[in-house]
């Protein structure tokens, strides 16, 4: 066998995972790669919880959401201290690369690993937010917004039968690209987003201009770093006389049976990942950008900023008119 290659799944669960952890397995195989799984991902490492895989451990999976590896908080990968048991771990089976699948903090974690001890590290952007920079997409965020399309598609049903206004909150602190996307697909009349000002007196106008042209029911999509929506949603029917309803959906944006394009995306990142370590890169991380695979240096990749589609918003707010 060539190269020992441990895949690991870290930070937030996204639906995407599991094709990805599949592709990786058996393209590496195909390859000639030894191929072993991390369950629990850097928590995982320093409690040794590595495993071989073959063909057939990653069978029936590619349909599941979720990610069968599992994920956890690991506060002690923070240090060199506990990198190091992750990493001497590794050696004790022989393991020289690491594929690791996740957002910008498990891919800091992979960087400091590679960058103080022997270990090579790729990464796999896994994320629903979509709040990488350097990709236009990232695993698990096409699924969850049709996720979030599906609550928009319920929501107007009984919104339209009883004359109401509802905003729906949707995962997004610090990146509104869930709410823009299933906003502008799903119709909505208002996205509101941390990376855009509003103003909630134009709101409540154009609100009350909607209800004097016969329109009854309005839907706003919030993504949760945008403000606090009970105050919104206060001072709009304190200067409209609309009651707003609210739909939190919380973790239901993560799970699900991934999308087409998720699982299209899996195999595609797998594929580079594997590619690279055959030819011994390490500090790369794998995206897409204008519909070509990419890959970049972690570094580079993690300062990079202002990815927010501002051009898309404005074409979302003409199309709500």
């Amino acid at each position: 066998m060539g190269k020992k290659v441990a895949v690991l799944t870290s930070g937030g669960d996204a639906p995407g995972m599991n094709p990805c952890i599949r592709a990786c397995v058996r393209f590496g195989l195909y390859k000639g790669l030894e191929m072993y799984g991390v369950r629990r991902g850097y928590q995982g490492l320093i409690d040794d919880e590595i495993f071989p895989m073959n063909s057939r451990s990653v069978s029936d999976i590619v349909q599941r959401g979720g990610t069968f590896l599992k994920s956890a908080r690991c506060p002690e990968f923070r240090d060199l201290e506990g990198i190091g048991k992750a990493v001497a771990n590794l050696k004790k089976y022989g393991i020289t690369d690491l594929i690791a699948i996740g957002g910008d903090g498990t891919f800091r974690g992979a960087k400091d690993m590679a960058d103080n001890f022997d270990i090579s590290v790729i990464g796999i952007p896994g994320t629903i937010d979509n709040d990488l920079a350097y990709t236009d997409f990232t695993l698990g965020f096409d699924t969850a917004v049709n996720t979030v399309l599906w609550a928009i598609n319920s929501l107007r049903d009984t919104m339209g039968s009883h004359d109401r206004c509802s905003l729906l909150e949707v995962m997004g602190r610090h990146c509104g690209d869930i709410a823009l996307y299933a906003g502008i697909c799903g119709g909505a009349e208002y996205i509101l987003v941390p990376e855009v000002e509003y103003d909630l007196d134009e709101i409540a106008s154009s609100l009350m201009q909607a209800r004097e042209r016969g329109k009854t029911s309005n839907m706003i999509v919030f993504a949760e770093g945008a403000g606090d929506k009970e105050q919104i949603c206060s001072y709009l029917k304190e200067k409209t006389g609309i009651k707003i309803t609210t739909t939190t959906l919380g973790h239901i944006q993560r799970g699900g049976s991934p999308t087409m394009q998720d699982r299209i995306l899996a195999n595609k990142f797998a594929e580079r990942a594997v590619e690279l370590i055959l030819l011994g890169a390490t500090n790369r991380v794998i995206g897409i950008k204008n519909n070509r695979i990419i890959d970049e240096n972690v570094s580079e990749a993690l300062e990079m900023s202002g990815k927010f589609d501002k051009k898309l918003y404005k074409l979302a707010q003409i199309m709500s008119l």
